[in-house]
């Protein structure tokens, strides 16, 4: 089945839109027919297809409105740039290109995969537009689609993994890396060190790794006898528990760039890891509610190429979520897969109140009593939902991206805090409940604030009280920050409307855990019901 130009160049668009508009555009004037106008900085005018996923770009040609391609696109993004920095950026233009080709091959091939049929996993494998305010979330390098196709999570990917033997002597880690051992078995004077494939063909041929296979260090012992299913970042994969050892998941080193950065398991990140997954697994053990860490034990490599062949090692979901509980992805939330709960919501602020109280209150708590920042982003949180598919519990991952607020100090904490939680997680959840259930989109961010105005008091914590009334929030520039080649690491913030401003939550009932009516119908003013409300 040929997918239509115009739906790839649809979903290719939005997240370019929205880095453009945020960062380079103004609204001028009222929506019409589900159409608004944005002026763009330097001049001209942008008309495009209102919308948490803005679509079908038209520019102001004369006195007519012309229609733009995903390449046109990309083009007047190019020209807006270098108007407003004075410098080009060839390499993110193709990036850009290389983006949307990505995703015509992923929707082409995910009409012949077969999705798992484990709905965790389908939720990890579901996110064809990747992030929202990106200009190039699905770029993978520019290399032919033949080189990575078989590895990514969009088309359903499953392989087994390389196992490579390294020599004693030359093993390299940290913590607790005992699980990697049960995948097979190594020669005497060995250790066992799976390989990612994609990542082994992309080192193969350079000369440090071909002495290391010459001489001994390292060895090839063939292919894992499972297959990993890679999840939404690409360079995890998950291994299904068996023979008497629980699930794991197993984060690799992989030399090519997606989103902001080469995504490597850097050294200097690598060896904070364990002592950052002690800190947050304590912080997580303190904690009252069922929230939890996914503790990261260790991870193991080769000296020499310490972070060509480098391993995470990730403790799985089997001991972590509740029992009776569906773990999912909650950036699949966002988009369409086989089990999203919203497919079967009858009552959405009901289910809202449930996804707040979660989901809120560990990451304030984790912040204000234990000084870490969790990096709360919709890939880094799974949500587990009962069988009516209303949230019971929030599951947090990747001790690489904690910030501990003695480094960074707690203005930089909380600000990546709030775009983390608010700007990245809280929106694009509330902008995806407020498209499917329209008349419940007022009352979404009075619970939010709800939450924030209860934390305030029981944490003591007067920046969640000044969160509900400064006028703006911090907002990535993530088209800025390519456009400029910052590094992966670097985040600049640009500011953006605070929706919690402003928004009333003295009226809503008392926060409780008990089941509530259902909504009334057809009240576009109606509140969510058991939406949690401030202790005084």
């Amino acid at each position: 089945m040929n997918i239509p130009v115009s739906v790839i160049d649809d979903i290719a668009a939005g997240p370019l839109l929205n880095c453009l508009l945020r960062e380079f555009g103004e609204p001028i004037g009222e929506p019409g027919a589900g159409r608004r106008i944005h002026r763009l900085r330097g001049g001209g005018l942008l008309r495009v297809r209102e919308g948490r996923r803005p679509a079908q770009p038209e520019r102001r040609v004369g006195r007519a409105w012309q229609r733009l391609s995903h390449g046109g696109l990309v083009a007047l993004v190019g020209e807006v740039l270098r108007e407003n920095t004075g410098r080009a950026n060839a390499g993110l233009l193709a990036e850009m290109v290389d983006s949307r080709d990505v995703l015509a091959s992923i929707l082409a091939a995910r009409v012949r995969a077969e999705p798992p049929a484990d709905r965790y996993l389908r939720s990890e494998q579901a996110l064809l537009v990747g992030h929202p305010y990106h200009p190039a979330p699905k770029a993978r390098g520019g290399a032919r689609s033949g080189t990575w196709l078989r590895y990514a999570p969009e088309a359903h990917a499953r392989f087994p993994l390389t196992l490579l033997g390294v020599r004693e002597d030359v093993l390299v880690g940290e913590g607790d890396t005992r699980r990697l051992d049960t995948l097979g078995v190594a020669p005497a004077g060995y250790r066992l060190l799976p390989a990612h494939p994609w990542q082994l063909e992309l080192a193969a041929r350079r000369p440090e790794v071909l002495r290391a296979f010459t001489d001994g260090r390292l060895v090839a012992l063939g292919h894992t006898a499972v297959a990993a299913r890679p999840t939404a970042s690409v360079r995890t994969v998950h291994l299904p528990a068996g023979a008497g050892v629980d699930d794991v998941f197993l984060k690799f080193s992989l030399d090519v760039r997606i989103t902001n950065d080469v995504r490597r398991l850097w050294r200097h990140d690598l060896v904070k890891v364990c002592r950052t997954n002690t800190a947050v697994a304590a912080a997580f053990d303190a904690l009252p509610g069922p929230a939890a860490w996914l503790r990261e034990s260790g991870y193991r490599t080769v000296g020499g190429l310490f972070e060509t062949f480098a391993v995470l090692v990730r403790e799985g979901l089997g001991r972590r979520v509740l029992p009776g509980a569906a773990a999912l992805l909650a950036a699949a939330l966002t988009e369409d897969f086989d089990g999203n709960p919203l497919d079967r919501v009858t009552d959405p602020c009901r289910w809202w109140a449930a996804y707040l109280r979660h989901v809120v209150p560990p990451v304030l708590e984790v912040f204000a009593r234990h000084g870490l920042v969790l990096e709360c982003h919709l890939q880094n949180t799974l949500i587990a939902v009962d069988g009516e598919g209303l949230p019971v519990q929030a599951i947090f991952r990747d001790a690489e991206g904690v910030k501990v607020l003695r480094d960074v100090g707690r203005a930089v904490g909380w600000e990546r805090l709030v775009y983390c939680l608010v700007v990245n997680h809280l929106t694009e959840i509330a902008s995806t409940l407020a498209e499917r259930f329209p008349h419940t989109a007022d009352a979404l961010w009075p619970a939010v604030r709800a939450e924030f105005e209860r934390a305030a008091d029981e944490y003591e914590l007067p920046e969640a009280a000044d969160l509900l009334t400064t006028p703006t929030l911090p907002a990535k520039a993530n088209l800025s920050l390519r456009w400029g080649d910052a590094d992966g690491a670097h985040s600049h913030f640009i500011p953006m409307p605070n929706p919690l401003r402003g928004q009333t939550a003295a009226h809503l009932p008392q926060r409780t855990p008990a089941p509530v009516g259902p909504l009334t119908d057809g009240d576009p003013t109606v509140l969510c019901e058991g939406a949690p409300a401030p202790t005084r």
